[in-house]
């Protein structure tokens, strides 16, 4: 079996800031978007899929960052 490595936590601190810069984009453009006739409801609603992707890919790597407290 392949085993996992740890990823350096500096290197993960920078990959969650640019997810939740990414978020914080998408966010602002549904906002802007929702009101406007220039988008499609498929189109909004796969900007919203990608804003919970980007989010669960913050959590994940936050959750990496966290000592494991059940050992």
């Amino acid at each position: 079996m392949r085993e996992q490595q740890a990823i350096k936590p500096d290197v993960l601190r920078d990959r969650i800031l640019q997810l939740q810069s990414e978020h914080s984009e998408l966010d602002r453009m549904i906002d802007q978007l929702a009101t406007s006739s220039d988008i499609t409801d498929l189109e909004l609603q796969r900007l919203k899929k990608r804003k919970l992707k980007v989010k669960d890919n913050i959590l994940l790597l936050q959750l990496q960052l966290e000592p494991d407290t059940h050992a």
